[in-house]
């Protein structure tokens, strides 16, 4: 086996880790992207903010009250509402129980979300999902090259079966169509951030990475356990020359795949609805009729001129053919100088000098 002893014993385990930290670092930037979104087409969208902001909440609730569940608190009170959730356990437990309870609290919405969407990919997406460790780094596969290579090599796999699937998703078929209404769904609500009815400037994506510090700082013996555990987790798949270790972690991977997917998605109608409020009159519904339209039209040609990328042709015109519209309307609409007018002719005229 290639590779120095510190390499393999202290740092290859830690591969994967920041891998996955760094893609939920992405996730994290894109919540807090849709977050300022939000807040931009809020004045005339309040209820769908309100909406969000709900299932924000929600996850959180749902995440706090399974948190209780596995460390065996119980759960004596459940509220939810538009602005506020709480979860009250039956069992007051201090420790590592009450640790655990908000990791889930803290954590838990960035993958919650995330792996029910994963769950239902299962049945769309056929290939993606191998993690069988590639035989050109098997001699150096419990180095940190060799575990940040596989991890690497697993995402890539994923996201390219599961973009591929998105960028050829039939809005005709009853299951993908339905798979992107939970991909709205969930990624409006992957956002722990708040939205209330009082706008709160602290609680952004800083105020989530200072409770999860606060979070490891006032308790940094069980992250130590936590940390301790991956190692020997790594130490007994060295032992066993199994790559379970790394698989793990790439299915966190997938999971912030699945939200940034989920997230580039709304992040898109959030855009839109915020450039077609610019648009006054009914004029304004134009861009949401050209949607449909240019996706049944693309769909009817393709029915009749055969072609392998009829799916992702069809949603590329529709997309470029409303982003096209949705410009020149708000062109004509918010260009003031729309004839030219000698500006001599704007003087005052003076007595008589029309006179005949």
């Amino acid at each position: 086996m290639e590779g120095s002893a510190i390499d393999i014993v202290v740092f290859a385990p830690l591969a994967p880790i920041l891998g996955v930290l760094l893609f939920w670092f992405l996730e994290l930037l894109f919540t807090e992207s849709q977050k300022f979104l939000l807040e931009k087409i809020r004045p005339k969208h309040e209820p769908l903010c309100r909406f969000t902001n709900f299932l924000g909440i929600l996850y959180q609730t749902i995440c706090h009250a399974l948190g209780y569940t596995i460390t065996k608190s119980g759960i004596s009170d459940f509220y939810l509402s538009v602005t506020y959730g709480k979860v009250a356990p039956k069992k007051e437990k201090h420790g590592l129980f009450e640790w655990v309870s908000n990791v889930f609290l803290f954590v838990g919405p960035f993958y919650l979300p995330a792996l029910l969407l994963f769950i239902f990919a299962i049945f769309l997406i056929t290939n993606g999902f191998d993690t069988t460790t590639p035989s050109y780094i098997l001699n150096f596969q419990y180095t940190t090259g060799g575990q940040l290579t596989a991890f690497g090599t697993n995402l890539n796999d994923f996201a390219r079966s599961f973009f591929g699937f998105l960028g050829n998703i039939d809005l005709f078929h009853p299951a993908h169509l339905g798979y992107l209404f939970l991909l709205i769904f969930f990624g409006l609500g992957i956002r722990p951030s708040y939205i209330g009815e009082k706008k709160i400037d602290k609680v952004d994506m800083i105020y989530d990475l200072k409770n999860i510090w606060s979070l490891i700082r006032h308790k940094p013996l069980y992250f130590i356990i936590l940390i301790s555990i991956c190692y020997v987790f790594f130490y007994i798949n060295l032992y066993l020359n199994q790559n379970f270790y790394v698989v793990l972690f790439s299915f966190l991977g997938w999971l912030s795949i699945v939200s940034i997917a989920a997230l580039i998605i709304t992040h898109l109608i959030i855009v839109l609805i915020y450039s077609v409020d610019k648009l006054e009159g009914k004029i304004r519904f134009l861009p949401y009729v050209v949607i449909i339209l240019s996706y049944v039209l693309m769909r009817v040609i393709f029915y009749y001129i055969k072609t392998d990328f009829a799916n992702s042709l069809s949603l590329l015109v529709m997309i470029i053919s409303t982003a096209i519209i949705t410009y020149i309307l708000i062109g004509k609409q918010t260009n003031k100088f729309k004839t030219k007018k000698n500006i001599k002719s704007s003087k005052k005229s003076k007595p008589g000098e029309n006179d005949e």
